[in-house]
């Protein structure tokens, strides 16, 4: 499987050629390349896959490793650039090319008139690259390069518009607070290599059952702090809904297929370090959850569409880390797949709602009976917020099942409440993801009208090119819903697929604990997640279609007050880290370095300029002058041995 390498390689010349060439080169030939580099890479991949499904159990039991050259060979620490080919990275691989492609083919049409058209498809199939290059690492170092690369790309695709200051200001928020969570990522690097003597995973994973737990401790909960920052979880989550500053397409692309992935994908493939210490496993799952409960409740006031969806994925991320910190990697990398249809669907679909209003228009309560205008849309999109509803058949409803199932069942073996308590938040976080989505979609599809009549004049349906990956992508959400229990069973068969991955307690806790409790509890615990979200779907409908202009009741405002505030945490922020930053950079550049330091090194220079001015003085070229400073010379000397010579 050596010609693996060529699915990085392929969004690495799309981005060498429309960076270097693209202004020269036509257009279409420009999306051309951007589009079809990754279409060939998914091609790649799923001839790659397919002939990795037909190895033995054996075969399937061990990664593929290529080396394609040495990168660093330092004493006796040595790196290659090499790519790891297993089920976790070819699942990866295939949701980042699948879905990355069909964001490249909407990209056409998106961005058909603007102005820096080859820059912006360098900059995607340089992030794509990037991406792939993590997933497909053979070892941390290598893996931390992609990691790097996908967040540079997050930083120039947000501030893509740079002229915007709203968007610049995103593109710096997003690369600051990604520094933070990369910083302890990167010292659980060096606690990895001074304990392992490896960055390289399987010899890394082979030591971790000798190394001291502490030490293992540090080292899952300092990796999980960049999964922090990467995937948007408390308290690093603050970046992602503002960089929705950036093209439409890119918020598709870092949502489903790239970067905020990576986290869970880090926690997933370093499954070993986690399961050995229930302190760094237990505290994935409990800002897992937090973080899905937290930014649920953000959701359900906002009125950008683009935000609601942003704040969504990094609820649905809360989930994908609860299901990991639990054990339960396989319903973990189920959620990551699912949830890579569903939101890459939504927000190509917002994309084409601010298409049809002429392309700046963000606000929901601006909207209103637009599934008449633009019906196409409006069905792909009601598809993708179902599914990420989680109502049945479709495939959000089996992935976050899975996911609560799993956590349920770990409370009842290991009889822990706070397995319990995880679970109930992961029922109320399904009640109120629920409510957003049908909120967002009933206050922008349906109900009166609320644009202008000049907005209405213009109002149209998407061209198909960028119609058709709203749509494959919403039929992906069924597909995997009706096959999921059913034909292909695939959170079983994922299960089954990925165990060479996982580890073996992992595997005995997997695919039978996940997918087969005692059939009543599972019984009880589908209707329940059922009913939530069924009651917040409703909710939604009573609220926005029946009772829309009901007046806000007075005890609710200051909820409502809080929520559309966002708990105020970036104020929070800004006064906490901001505030005093800047007064200490304000101190250090305008006080310690222009009075203390320069007035040192001024005083230096002054200090002996004075000096040297007043032993000037005394070569002044006159003999008297000469004559009387020797005279002053013989006194000094004789009052000297007067009084300090040597007695007899």
């Amino acid at each position: 499987m050596a010609y693996l390498w060529l699915v990085p390689a392929l969004p690495l010349f799309g981005f060498l050629v429309n960076a270097f060439l693209g202004r020269r080169l036509d257009r279409k030939l420009t999306g051309l390349i951007g589009a079809g580099s990754v279409g060939l890479a998914f091609a790649t991949t799923l001839f790659g896959l397919i002939q990795w499904l037909q190895r033995t159990a054996e075969e399937a039991a061990t990664p593929v490793i290529e080396k394609l050259f040495d990168w660093v060979h330092v004493a006796n620490f040595s790196v290659g650039m090499s790519i790891q080919i297993d089920p976790l990275s070819l699942l990866m691989m295939m949701i980042i090319t699948g879905v990355g492609c069909l964001i490249h083919i909407y990209s056409i049409g998106y961005m058909s008139h603007d102005r820096d058209y080859s820059r912006y498809f360098a900059y995607l199939n340089l992030f794509t690259f990037s991406m792939l290059m993590l997933v497909m690492a053979d070892n941390y170092l290598l893996l931390f390069l992609g990691w790097e690369g996908v967040g540079l790309c997050s930083y120039l695709l947000i501030g893509f518009w740079f002229e915007k200051k709203s968007a610049a200001d995103a593109a710096r928020k997003a690369f600051i607070v990604n520094r933070i969570g990369d910083f302890g990522f990167l010292l659980g690097l060096f606690l990895i290599f001074q304990y392992a003597g490896s960055l390289d995973f399987h010899q890394v994973f082979a030591k971790v059952p000798g190394l001291p737990t502490d030490i293992v401790m540090w080292i899952g909960l300092l990796l999980f702090a960049g999964a922090i920052g990467k995937s948007a979880q408390i308290p690093l989550y603050v970046w992602l809904p503002d960089a929705m500053e950036g093209p439409t397409p890119v918020s598709a692309l870092i949502h489903a297929a790239t970067m905020v992935t990576a986290g869970v994908y880090i926690v997933v493939r370093s499954n070993v370090i986690f399961a050995a210490s229930d302190v760094a496993s237990m505290t994935v799952a409990v800002i897992g959850a937090a973080t899905a409960l937290f930014t649920a409740t953000m959701a359900l006031v906002n009125n950008d569409i683009k935000r609601i969806l942003a704040y969504s994925t990094v609820s649905q991320l809360g989930y994908m880390f609860l299901a990991a910190g639990v054990g339960a990697y396989s319903a973990a990398m189920f959620h990551i797949t699912s949830h890579a249809f569903m939101k890459a669907a939504l927000f190509l679909g917002a994309g084409s709602v601010m298409h049809a209003l002429g392309g700046e228009e963000t606000n929901i309560q601006k909207m209103g009976g637009l599934y008449k205008k633009i019906r196409g849309t409006a069905i792909a999109f009601i598809i993708a917020a179902a599914a990420m509803a989680g109502l049945p058949p479709l495939v959000g409803f089996f992935s976050k099942d899975l996911i609560l199932e799993s956590v349920f069942h770990r409370g009842q073996v290991k009889a822990e409440g706070i397995l319990f308590f995880l679970w109930f938040i992961g029922i109320v976080t399904a009640l109120l993801t629920a409510f957003y989505m049908f909120r967002a979609v009933f206050v922008t599809f349906f109900g009166k009208p609320r644009y202008s009549k000049e907005v209405e004049s213009h109002i149209h349906e998407s061209p198909r090119v960028m119609l058709w990956p709203v749509w494959a992508l919403a039929i992906l959400s069924i597909v995997g819903g009706v096959l999921g229990p059913g034909i292909l069973d695939l959170g079983n068969n994922l299960h089954n697929f990925l165990k060479p991955v996982i580890e073996s307690h992992a595997a005995s806790e997997g695919a039978h604990s996940e997918t087969s409790i005692d059939m009543l509890w599972g019984i009880a615990l589908t209707l329940i997640s059922v009913l939530m979200a069924l009651a917040g779907v409703l909710i939604a409908y009573a609220l926005y279609l029946r009772k829309h202009e009901q007046k806000m009741p007075d005890w609710l405002k200051p909820v409502h007050n809080t929520l559309a505030h966002k708990y105020w945490v970036d104020e929070a922020y800004y006064y906490v880290f901001i505030v005093p930053g800047k007064a200490i950079a304000h101190f250090l550049s305008g006080i310690f370095d222009l009075t203390i330091l320069d007035g040192l090194v001024n005083g230096t220079g002054k200090f002996f300029d004075g000096l040297s001015n007043l032993i000037r003085k005394a070569q002044n070229g006159f003999i008297r002058s000469y004559a009387t400073w020797m005279m002053l010379g013989v006194i000094g000397v004789f009052l000297f041995w007067m009084m300090f010579g040597v007695k007899k």
